[in-house]
C-alpha cells in the first residue's frame, strides 16, 4: 500500500471514530449494566396470576426490621457493590467507597459522576414487602430481602427520584422514562413471585395494564 492511500485511510478511520463519538453525544449513553435481567413480559403475567390479592397491612412496620446495607466482599457493602455494578469507569478507595464513576439513571435517564447523588432503590420497597407479608418473615429473611444481589431488585438510581418513589407501588408510582417501565413491572412482578408476597387490587390491575404491553 502507498504512503498516499495509508494516510488517506487513516484519515477516513479518524474521522469515522470522530463522527461515531459525535453522535454518542446525541444518542446517551448505552444500556447500564444495572439490575439483573428480569423475566420475560409472558413469565410475569403467568407470575402475576398466582400472586395472591390481599389488602396492605403496615402495623409494626420499622425499616430497621430490614438489616442493610451488609458486607458483601471484603470492605465492600451492599449499597457499594450495586455502585460498582451499575456504574461506567468507578474507582474506589480502600474502604471501597466510590471516589469516582458515571452513573446513569434508568428511572428519569440522568447520568451523574458523583455516587452522592445516587441511590440504591430496593425496586420493591421495603415497606412495601412488610406490607405485602414481611412481617411475618424472620430478620435473616429480610436482610436478604433487602441485600438481593441476584433478584432484579436493587438498582442505582437517581437519588431524588428514588425519593420522591418512595415506599409507592405501580398503582401510584412509574418511572417518568417509559422506555423502562416494562423492565421496571416485570422485574416487580419476579421479585415479588420469588418471595411470596400478596398485590392489592389496585396494584394488580396497574400491573396487569402495563405488562399487556411488555
Amino acid at each position: 500500500m502507498s504512503k498516499f492511500y495509508a494516510r488517506r485511510r487513516l484519515s477516513i478511520l479518524a474521522a469515522l471514530t470522530g463522527f461515531a463519538a459525535f453522535v454518542g453525544i446525541f444518542t446517551g449513553p448505552t444500556a447500564s449494566a444495572a439490575l439483573p435481567t428480569p423475566v420475560s413480559g409472558a413469565t410475569a403475567r403467568s407470575y402475576l396470576a398466582t400472586l395472591p390479592v390481599r389488602a396492605e397491612d403496615r402495623t409494626g412496620y420499622n425499616r430497621d426490621l430490614f438489616p442493610h446495607w451488609i458486607t458483601i466482599s471484603g470492605t465492600c457493602n451492599t449499597r457499594e457493590t450495586v455502585l460498582k455494578r451499575d456504574g461506567s469507569g468507578v474507582v474506589t478507595d480502600s474502604s471501597c467507597a466510590a471516589t469516582s464513576g458515571s452513573w446513569y439513571s434508568p428511572y428519569d435517564g440522568a447520568t451523574w459522576t458523583a455516587a452522592s447523588d445516587v441511590d440504591i432503590d430496593h425496586l420493591v420497597p421495603l415497606a412495601e414487602a412488610w406490607d405485602s407479608g414481611a412481617g411475618s418473615w424472620t430478620t435473616s429473611r429480610r436482610q436478604a430481602f433487602a441485600n438481593d444481589l441476584t433478584r432484579p431488585q436493587l438498582i442505582a438510581v437517581t437519588d431524588n427520584v428514588n425519593q420522591a418513589k418512595g415506599d409507592q407501588d405501580p398503582a401510584t408510582w412509574m418511572p417518568s422514562r417509559t422506555a423502562y417501565r416494562c423492565t421496571y413491572v416485570r422485574a416487580w412482578v419476579q421479585v415479588k413471585y420469588y418471595y411470596g408476597l400478596s398485590v392489592d387490587s389496585a396494584e394488580k390491575s396497574a400491573l396487569t395494564n402495563y405488562l399487556a404491553s411488555c
